[in-house]
């Protein structure tokens, strides 16, 4: 058998190996996002994330200056748009984010803070394809900007404060029934009810975000 003609051979019955161990592996473990990801899972997920980013967007600088405001506007936003899946504090231990798969990361942790900027700033942007990270890019200047700041915010997360978190949690998106308690909060302040409403207790998720 001629040298290319083995070769090719080879790297069908690799293909073939490799793709009937991955039909094994999920007719054993399933589907389900519900399930902890197995070290080789988790460590192909990671490596296919890596690869998905664009080359260019490793060495992209950050463009804005770090500051206070940049800092509280970062914060802002991240609670505002963020939280609902990786929690204030960035540990993803949310309901959203551990019923994903793969699951939320730990911003917190080396796996993200060990990114460049540029890689931050593009996943913010283009999101990754078959996660449940979304693109957030507007196409704007101004969006790029908010990005930008939202990059300064992750580096930030390990160092978060009880004071930050507590501020974060009052930025935080709420339920319907807060916003109806809201409303009817103050409809009686205006003279428009007979008693106040009942206060609505929120229900707390670890890592800060209320329902």
């Amino acid at each position: 058998m001629k040298p290319v003609l083995k070769a090719f051979a080879l790297l069908v019955v690799l293909l073939l190996v490799i793709g009937a161990t991955g039909l094994w592996y999920f007719l054993n473990t399933g589907v389900s996002a519900k399930e902890e990801p197995g070290r080789i899972e988790a460590f192909v997920a990671r490596r296919v994330r890596n690869m998905a980013i664009a080359r260019r967007a490793r060495s992209l600088t950050n463009p804005v200056v770090d500051s206070g405001e940049v800092f509280a506007e970062g914060r802002a936003h991240f609670a505002d748009h963020c939280a609902v899946c990786h929690a204030n504090d960035g540990s993803g231990d949310t309901s959203m984010g551990r019923g994903l798969w793969p699951k939320v990361p730990d911003m917190r942790l080396p796996a993200t803070q060990d990114l460049s900027d540029g890689e931050l700033f593009w996943i913010i942007e283009n999101g990754i394809r078959f996660t449940g990270m979304p693109a957030w890019s507007s196409g704007t200047k101004e969006g790029d900007e908010a990005t930008w700041h939202l990059v300064h915010f992750i580096r930030r997360l390990p160092k978060l404060t009880p004071d930050e978190l507590e501020e974060m949690e009052s930025l935080n998106p709420k339920s319907p029934a807060e916003i109806r308690q809201q409303i009817e909060e103050e409809e009686f302040l205006k003279g428009g009810s007979e008693k106040p409403p009942a206060t609505v207790t929120p229900h707390k998720h670890p890592g800060g975000h209320d329902e």
